[in-house]
């Protein structure tokens, strides 16, 4: 099916608290695609939304809120 959105699933471990949980365009919820790994203690989380299909990602550091791009 040309087009067509792959389902994604929710994410069956806990996000971290500073991850958003809804997307910030239509409010409905995200579902984890990646964790990375960063450089002291970052991750770097993309997530999909599960109504519009809007990726997002949020960029966690231990000691600081997430920022998100």
């Amino acid at each position: 099916m040309v087009g067509a959105m792959p389902i994604c699933e929710a994410d069956p471990q806990p996000a971290s608290p500073q991850v958003r949980e809804n997307c910030p365009d239509c409010n409905a919820e995200l579902a984890v695609l990646s964790i990375i790994a960063g450089r002291a203690g970052t991750e770097y989380w993309t997530q999909r939304c599960t109504r519009c299909g809007g990726i997002h990602l949020d960029i966690v550091n231990g000691a600081e809120p997430a920022a998100a791009i």
